[in-house]
C-alpha cells in the first residue's frame, strides 16, 4: 500500500480557473442588435438590386404586352413635357 501513495513532498496547488465572465442583458442586447444590423446590410446590399432589376423587367413585361416600350414612353413623355 504504501508503495501506491506519492508521499515525496508538499502537494502543488490545484489550479483554479478564473471564473466566467457573463455578459450583463445590456451588453448581450447590443450584440444581438449589431449582429442584426449585419444581416440587414448584408440583405439590403442583395435584395435592393434584384427588387429593382425585377422592377423593370417587370415593367417592362407590361408594356410590351400593351405593344410599348420603356423607350417608347420615355420618348412619349418628352414629347408631352415639350409642348
Amino acid at each position: 500500500m504504501s508503495s501506491e501513495t506519492h508521499e515525496v513532498g508538499p502537494l502543488e496547488p490545484a489550479i483554479v480557473a478564473a471564473p466566467v465572465y457573463k455578459k450583463s442583458w445590456r451588453e448581450k442586447r447590443w450584440q444581438r442588435r449589431h449582429r442584426r444590423r449585419a444581416a440587414e446590410e448584408a440583405l439590403g446590399w442583395i435584395l435592393v438590386p434584384v427588387i429593382l432589376v425585377g422592377a423593370f423587367w417587370s415593367l417592362k413585361a407590361v408594356l410590351g404586352a400593351f405593344g410599348s416600350s420603356p423607350t417608347a414612353l420615355i420618348q412619349g413623355i418628352k414629347t408631352a413635357l415639350a409642348l
